[in-house]
């Protein structure tokens, strides 16, 4: 049976920069599968690849549009 590692890391805000603390959990090949924003005023960016976080502060479109301009438009996955 796999089993999951979690770590401690920093990110930086998608939109400005800000860093903030993350928990991630990663599966034993070592997949990002899920995370948990511990510092206040940060939330979680949903991405099926990376971790992201972003500024409570800041709105849907701004972040949006800093993932469109550091990743690209998303693809759809196939389920």
């Amino acid at each position: 049976m796999s089993e999951n590692h979690t770590k401690g890391e920093m990110h930086g805000c998608i939109v400005c920069g800000k860093l903030y603390q993350l928990y991630v959990v990663y599966d034993a090949s070592g997949r990002f599968m899920d995370e948990k924003v511990m510092s206040a005023g940060g939330k979680r960016v949903p991405n099926a690849h990376r971790p992201l976080v972003a500024c409570e502060k800041h709105s849907a479109e701004e972040i949006e549009a800093a993932v469109a301009r550091i990743y690209g438009d998303p693809k759809q996955e196939d389920d």
